[in-house]
Protein backbone atom coordinates (compact mmCIF):
# COMPACT_ATOMS: atom_id res chain seq x y z
CA UNK A 1 0.00 0.00 0.00
CA UNK A 2 2.71 2.61 0.81
CA UNK A 3 4.21 2.32 -2.69
CA UNK A 4 0.85 2.84 -4.37
CA UNK A 5 -0.10 5.74 -2.09
CA UNK A 6 3.18 7.37 -3.15
CA UNK A 7 2.44 6.58 -6.80
CA UNK A 8 -0.96 8.29 -6.57
CA UNK A 9 0.75 11.24 -4.84
CA UNK A 10 -1.25 11.24 -1.61
CA UNK A 11 0.01 14.40 0.08
CA UNK A 12 -1.66 14.48 3.52
CA UNK A 13 1.32 13.63 5.75
CA UNK A 14 -0.62 12.63 8.87
CA UNK A 15 -3.09 10.47 6.91
CA UNK A 16 -0.21 8.90 4.99
CA UNK A 17 1.77 8.05 8.11
CA UNK A 18 -1.23 6.58 9.96
CA UNK A 19 -2.38 4.43 7.03
CA UNK A 20 1.13 3.24 6.19
CA UNK A 21 2.02 2.46 9.81
CA UNK A 22 -1.13 0.45 10.47
CA UNK A 23 -1.27 -1.35 7.11
CA UNK A 24 2.37 -2.47 7.20
CA UNK A 25 2.14 -3.57 10.85
CA UNK A 26 -0.92 -5.67 10.00
CA UNK A 27 0.75 -7.05 6.87
CA UNK A 28 3.78 -8.28 8.81
CA UNK A 29 1.54 -9.59 11.60
CA UNK A 30 -0.26 -11.88 9.14
CA UNK A 31 2.93 -12.80 7.26
CA UNK A 32 4.61 -13.87 10.52
CA UNK A 33 1.47 -15.72 11.65
CA UNK A 34 0.15 -17.60 8.62
CA UNK A 35 1.00 -21.01 7.15
CA UNK A 36 3.74 -21.43 4.56
CA UNK A 37 1.17 -21.94 1.79
CA UNK A 38 -0.29 -18.51 2.54
CA UNK A 39 3.21 -17.04 2.52
CA UNK A 40 3.79 -18.46 -0.95
CA UNK A 41 0.81 -16.52 -2.29
CA UNK A 42 1.80 -13.44 -0.28
CA UNK A 43 5.23 -13.52 -1.92
CA UNK A 44 3.69 -14.19 -5.33
CA UNK A 45 1.48 -11.10 -5.11
CA UNK A 46 4.37 -9.03 -3.75
CA UNK A 47 6.35 -10.13 -6.82
CA UNK A 48 3.60 -9.09 -9.20
CA UNK A 49 2.39 -5.86 -7.56
CA UNK A 50 5.85 -4.62 -6.56
CA UNK A 51 7.91 -5.75 -9.58
CA UNK A 52 5.62 -6.18 -12.58
CA UNK A 53 7.34 -3.20 -14.20
CA UNK A 54 10.56 -5.17 -14.77
CA UNK A 55 8.89 -6.70 -17.82
CA UNK A 56 7.97 -3.35 -19.39
CA UNK A 57 11.41 -2.82 -20.93
CA UNK A 58 10.80 -5.83 -23.19
CA UNK A 59 8.51 -3.56 -25.27
CA UNK A 60 11.58 -1.86 -26.72
CA UNK A 61 13.47 -5.02 -27.68
CA UNK A 62 10.75 -6.47 -29.92
CA UNK A 63 10.00 -9.29 -27.46
CA UNK A 64 6.77 -8.09 -25.85
CA UNK A 65 5.57 -11.70 -25.89
CA UNK A 66 8.06 -12.40 -23.08
CA UNK A 67 6.44 -9.88 -20.71
CA UNK A 68 3.92 -12.33 -19.18
CA UNK A 69 6.71 -14.89 -18.73
CA UNK A 70 8.89 -12.36 -16.88
CA UNK A 71 6.00 -11.41 -14.58
CA UNK A 72 5.35 -15.12 -13.93
CA UNK A 73 9.06 -15.68 -13.26
CA UNK A 74 9.17 -12.88 -10.68
CA UNK A 75 5.87 -14.04 -9.17
CA UNK A 76 7.06 -17.62 -8.67
CA UNK A 77 10.49 -16.47 -7.51
CA UNK A 78 9.22 -14.33 -4.66
CA UNK A 79 6.50 -16.88 -3.89
CA UNK A 80 9.22 -19.50 -3.40
CA UNK A 81 11.34 -17.17 -1.22
CA UNK A 82 8.36 -16.39 1.03
CA UNK A 83 7.45 -20.10 1.16
CA UNK A 84 10.97 -20.95 2.37
CA UNK A 85 10.67 -18.29 5.09
CA UNK A 86 7.28 -19.77 6.01
CA UNK A 87 8.95 -23.06 7.00
CA UNK A 88 10.26 -21.42 10.19
CA UNK A 89 8.79 -20.14 13.46
CA UNK A 90 7.64 -16.48 13.72
CA UNK A 91 10.85 -15.18 15.41
CA UNK A 92 13.06 -16.84 12.76
CA UNK A 93 10.78 -15.50 10.04
CA UNK A 94 11.23 -12.01 11.52
CA UNK A 95 15.02 -12.33 11.35
CA UNK A 96 14.88 -13.66 7.79
CA UNK A 97 12.69 -10.77 6.62
CA UNK A 98 15.08 -8.44 8.42
CA UNK A 99 18.07 -9.63 6.41
CA UNK A 100 16.32 -10.41 3.10
CA UNK A 101 17.42 -7.09 1.61
CA UNK A 102 21.00 -8.41 1.72
CA UNK A 103 19.99 -11.28 -0.59
CA UNK A 104 20.10 -10.39 -4.31
CA UNK A 105 18.58 -13.09 -6.53
CA UNK A 106 20.23 -12.77 -9.99
CA UNK A 107 21.72 -9.50 -8.71
CA UNK A 108 18.32 -7.82 -8.18
CA UNK A 109 18.21 -6.03 -4.83
CA UNK A 110 14.88 -4.29 -5.20
CA UNK A 111 13.00 -6.12 -2.41
CA UNK A 112 13.90 -3.98 0.59
CA UNK A 113 10.89 -4.44 2.92
CA UNK A 114 11.87 -1.71 5.38
CA UNK A 115 11.19 0.99 2.78
CA UNK A 116 7.49 0.32 3.40
CA UNK A 117 7.98 2.27 6.62
CA UNK A 118 9.46 5.31 4.85
CA UNK A 119 6.33 7.49 5.19
CA UNK A 120 5.25 6.09 8.57
CA UNK A 121 5.77 6.55 12.30
CA UNK A 122 8.50 3.92 12.27
CA UNK A 123 12.04 4.35 10.97
CA UNK A 124 13.63 2.55 8.03
CA UNK A 125 16.93 1.87 9.81
CA UNK A 126 17.80 -1.82 9.61
CA UNK A 127 18.06 -2.48 13.37
CA UNK A 128 14.80 -0.63 14.08
CA UNK A 129 13.10 -2.69 11.39
CA UNK A 130 14.41 -6.00 12.74
CA UNK A 131 13.47 -4.99 16.30
CA UNK A 132 9.94 -4.17 15.15
CA UNK A 133 9.57 -7.51 13.34
CA UNK A 134 10.86 -9.41 16.38
CA UNK A 135 8.36 -7.63 18.63
CA UNK A 136 5.50 -8.51 16.24
CA UNK A 137 6.74 -12.11 16.04
CA UNK A 138 6.72 -12.43 19.84
CA UNK A 139 3.13 -11.18 19.89
CA UNK A 140 2.30 -13.94 17.38
CA UNK A 141 4.48 -16.65 18.97
CA UNK A 142 3.48 -16.25 22.63
CA UNK A 143 0.01 -17.67 23.21
CA UNK A 144 -0.77 -16.47 26.74
CA UNK A 145 -1.54 -13.03 28.19
CA UNK A 146 2.18 -12.13 28.32
CA UNK A 147 2.08 -11.67 24.55
CA UNK A 148 0.78 -8.14 25.13
CA UNK A 149 4.15 -7.20 26.61
CA UNK A 150 5.42 -7.30 23.03
CA UNK A 151 3.37 -4.18 22.35
CA UNK A 152 5.73 -2.17 24.58
CA UNK A 153 8.75 -2.30 22.22
CA UNK A 154 6.43 -1.66 19.26
CA UNK A 155 5.19 1.54 20.91
CA UNK A 156 8.74 2.43 21.96
CA UNK A 157 9.83 2.33 18.29
CA UNK A 158 7.29 4.96 17.26
CA UNK A 159 8.91 8.13 15.86
CA UNK A 160 6.58 11.11 16.05
CA UNK A 161 9.19 13.53 14.75
CA UNK A 162 10.66 13.02 11.28
CA UNK A 163 14.47 13.13 10.95
CA UNK A 164 15.84 16.46 9.79
CA UNK A 165 16.80 16.48 6.09
CA UNK A 166 20.46 16.81 5.19
CA UNK A 167 21.72 20.19 4.02
CA UNK A 168 21.93 20.75 0.27
CA UNK A 169 25.17 21.68 -1.51
CA UNK A 170 25.90 25.38 -1.92
CA UNK A 171 25.89 25.22 -5.70
CA UNK A 172 22.75 26.16 -7.59
CA UNK A 173 21.83 22.97 -9.47
CA UNK A 174 19.45 22.64 -12.42
CA UNK A 175 17.92 19.15 -12.65
CA UNK A 176 16.49 18.46 -16.08
CA UNK A 177 13.44 16.20 -16.51
CA UNK A 178 13.14 15.38 -20.20
CA UNK A 179 10.13 13.44 -21.48
CA UNK A 180 11.80 11.64 -24.37
CA UNK A 181 9.76 8.58 -25.46
CA UNK A 182 11.90 5.48 -25.14
CA UNK A 183 10.84 4.19 -28.55
CA UNK A 184 12.41 7.30 -30.12
CA UNK A 185 15.47 7.77 -27.93
CA UNK A 186 17.84 5.44 -29.78
CA UNK A 187 16.47 6.03 -33.29
CA UNK A 188 19.00 7.56 -35.71
CA UNK A 189 16.26 9.79 -37.13
CA UNK A 190 15.64 11.34 -33.70
CA UNK A 191 19.26 11.84 -32.71
CA UNK A 192 19.62 15.37 -34.04
CA UNK A 193 16.49 16.60 -32.26
CA UNK A 194 17.59 14.91 -29.04
CA UNK A 195 21.01 16.57 -29.15
CA UNK A 196 19.41 19.98 -29.87
CA UNK A 197 17.11 19.52 -26.86
CA UNK A 198 20.10 18.76 -24.63
CA UNK A 199 21.86 21.95 -25.67
CA UNK A 200 18.64 23.94 -25.13
CA UNK A 201 18.51 22.62 -21.54
CA UNK A 202 22.15 23.57 -20.93
CA UNK A 203 21.67 27.09 -22.32
CA UNK A 204 18.48 27.53 -20.30
CA UNK A 205 20.42 26.63 -17.13
CA UNK A 206 23.19 29.09 -18.05
CA UNK A 207 20.60 31.83 -18.61
CA UNK A 208 19.02 31.00 -15.24
CA UNK A 209 22.33 31.56 -13.44
CA UNK A 210 22.85 27.96 -12.36
CA UNK A 211 26.25 26.57 -11.36
CA UNK A 212 25.57 22.96 -12.42
CA UNK A 213 23.17 21.43 -14.94
CA UNK A 214 22.36 17.71 -14.67
CA UNK A 215 21.02 15.83 -17.69
CA UNK A 216 19.61 12.32 -17.55
CA UNK A 217 21.19 8.91 -18.05
CA UNK A 218 22.16 8.42 -21.73
CA UNK A 219 20.85 11.92 -22.50
CA UNK A 220 23.31 11.66 -25.39
CA UNK A 221 22.21 8.31 -26.79
CA UNK A 222 25.55 7.52 -28.43
CA UNK A 223 29.20 6.88 -27.64
CA UNK A 224 29.78 10.49 -26.66
CA UNK A 225 33.57 10.29 -26.39
CA UNK A 226 33.80 9.30 -30.06
CA UNK A 227 31.95 12.45 -31.19
CA UNK A 228 34.71 15.07 -31.22
CA UNK A 229 32.46 17.95 -32.30
CA UNK A 230 29.95 17.36 -29.46
CA UNK A 231 32.73 16.92 -26.93
CA UNK A 232 34.27 20.24 -27.93
CA UNK A 233 30.92 22.06 -27.81
CA UNK A 234 30.26 20.72 -24.31
CA UNK A 235 33.75 21.70 -23.18
CA UNK A 236 33.17 25.21 -24.50
CA UNK A 237 29.85 25.55 -22.65
CA UNK A 238 31.44 24.19 -19.49
CA UNK A 239 33.38 27.45 -19.21
CA UNK A 240 30.02 28.96 -18.17
CA UNK A 241 28.43 26.07 -16.24
CA UNK A 242 29.40 22.60 -15.00
CA UNK A 243 27.64 20.03 -17.21
CA UNK A 244 26.76 16.56 -15.91
CA UNK A 245 25.29 14.27 -18.55
CA UNK A 246 24.78 10.63 -19.30
CA UNK A 247 26.27 9.06 -22.41
CA UNK A 248 27.86 5.82 -23.53
CA UNK A 249 31.66 5.44 -23.47
CA UNK A 250 33.75 3.25 -25.77
CA UNK A 251 37.41 2.59 -24.97
CA UNK A 252 38.17 0.90 -28.30
CA UNK A 253 37.22 -2.54 -27.02
CA UNK A 254 34.45 -2.39 -24.41
CA UNK A 255 31.30 -0.33 -23.85
CA UNK A 256 30.33 1.46 -20.64
CA UNK A 257 27.28 3.30 -19.32
CA UNK A 258 28.83 6.55 -18.13
CA UNK A 259 28.40 10.00 -16.69
CA UNK A 260 30.41 12.83 -18.26
CA UNK A 261 31.44 15.77 -16.07
CA UNK A 262 32.43 18.85 -18.08
CA UNK A 263 34.11 21.62 -16.06
CA UNK A 264 36.12 24.63 -17.19
CA UNK A 265 36.88 23.08 -20.57
CA UNK A 266 37.90 19.71 -19.14
CA UNK A 267 36.02 16.41 -18.96
CA UNK A 268 35.99 13.56 -16.42
CA UNK A 269 34.20 10.27 -17.16
CA UNK A 270 32.71 8.10 -14.40
CA UNK A 271 31.57 4.62 -15.46
CA UNK A 272 28.74 2.70 -13.87
CA UNK A 273 29.77 0.27 -11.12
CA UNK A 274 26.68 -1.95 -10.65
CA UNK A 275 25.01 -2.98 -13.89
CA UNK A 276 21.30 -3.66 -14.30
CA UNK A 277 20.72 -7.41 -14.56
CA UNK A 278 19.23 -8.39 -17.94
CA UNK A 279 19.39 -4.75 -19.08
CA UNK A 280 23.15 -4.11 -19.09
CA UNK A 281 24.52 -7.53 -18.26
CA UNK A 282 23.15 -11.06 -18.15
CA UNK A 283 23.92 -12.50 -14.68
CA UNK A 284 24.10 -16.06 -15.99
CA UNK A 285 26.90 -18.34 -17.26
CA UNK A 286 28.61 -16.95 -20.36
CA UNK A 287 27.23 -19.49 -22.83
CA UNK A 288 23.66 -18.66 -21.73
CA UNK A 289 24.24 -14.89 -21.69
CA UNK A 290 25.66 -14.99 -25.24
CA UNK A 291 22.51 -16.77 -26.44
CA UNK A 292 20.19 -14.28 -24.71
CA UNK A 293 22.17 -11.34 -26.11
CA UNK A 294 21.92 -12.83 -29.59
CA UNK A 295 18.15 -13.41 -29.39
CA UNK A 296 17.06 -10.23 -27.60
CA UNK A 297 19.86 -7.66 -27.97
CA UNK A 298 20.95 -8.28 -31.59
CA UNK A 299 24.20 -9.88 -30.47
CA UNK A 300 25.40 -6.88 -28.44
CA UNK A 301 27.89 -7.60 -25.68
CA UNK A 302 27.24 -6.79 -22.02
CA UNK A 303 28.42 -3.45 -20.74
CA UNK A 304 31.53 -3.48 -18.57
CA UNK A 305 31.31 -2.38 -14.94
CA UNK A 306 33.77 -0.03 -13.26
CA UNK A 307 35.65 -1.47 -10.29
CA UNK A 308 34.77 1.23 -7.75
CA UNK A 309 32.57 4.30 -7.28
CA UNK A 310 33.93 7.66 -8.39
CA UNK A 311 33.85 10.95 -6.47
CA UNK A 312 33.92 14.13 -8.53
CA UNK A 313 34.99 17.51 -7.17
CA UNK A 314 32.80 20.40 -8.33
CA UNK A 315 33.96 23.73 -6.92
CA UNK A 316 34.56 22.97 -3.24
CA UNK A 317 32.09 20.05 -2.94
CA UNK A 318 32.58 16.34 -3.61
CA UNK A 319 29.82 14.34 -5.32
CA UNK A 320 29.57 10.55 -5.58
CA UNK A 321 28.55 9.48 -9.09
CA UNK A 322 25.67 7.01 -9.56
CA UNK A 323 23.65 5.91 -12.56
CA UNK A 324 20.09 4.68 -12.10
CA UNK A 325 19.78 1.30 -10.36
CA UNK A 326 23.18 1.40 -8.67
CA UNK A 327 22.05 4.32 -6.48
CA UNK A 328 20.10 1.68 -4.50
CA UNK A 329 23.17 -0.44 -3.78
CA UNK A 330 25.28 -0.35 -0.62
CA UNK A 331 28.50 -0.40 -2.63
CA UNK A 332 27.83 3.15 -3.80
CA UNK A 333 27.78 4.46 -0.23
CA UNK A 334 31.21 3.22 0.85
CA UNK A 335 33.08 5.83 2.89
CA UNK A 336 29.81 7.67 3.49
CA UNK A 337 29.70 10.29 0.71
CA UNK A 338 27.89 13.49 1.68
CA UNK A 339 26.34 14.15 -1.73
CA UNK A 340 25.46 11.99 -4.71
CA UNK A 341 24.48 12.87 -8.26
CA UNK A 342 22.28 10.01 -9.47
CA UNK A 343 21.08 10.20 -13.07
CA UNK A 344 18.47 7.86 -14.48
CA UNK A 345 16.28 7.06 -17.48
CA UNK A 346 12.95 5.79 -16.19
CA UNK A 347 11.32 5.82 -19.62
CA UNK A 348 12.10 2.10 -19.91
CA UNK A 349 9.55 1.36 -17.20
CA UNK A 350 6.89 4.06 -17.34
CA UNK A 351 4.05 4.40 -16.78
CA UNK A 352 4.47 2.28 -13.64
CA UNK A 353 5.41 2.47 -9.96
CA UNK A 354 9.12 2.05 -10.83
CA UNK A 355 10.16 5.70 -10.34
Amino acid sequence: MPIYLAYFEVKNEIFLKIINSLSVLLAFYFILKEKKEVLFWSGAFVGVLWFYWIALSFRYYGVSYLMPLMVLFVMLGYGFIFWIIGLFSPPIRALLFGVISFIHPLNFNWFVPEILFLDSYFGVEKMRFISLLLAISLFVFIKNRYRYLALIPILALVQLKSPSPSSLPKQKIFLSSPKTPQELKWQDSYRGESIDNNFKIIKKAIKGGYDIVVLSESAFALFLNTESYLMQELKNLSQKITIVTGGLYFDGKDSYNSTYYFQKGEVMIANKVVLVPFGEEIPLPKFISRYINKIIYDGADDYIAAKRPVDVKIADESFRNAICYEATRDELYLNDPKYMIAISNNAWFTPSIEP
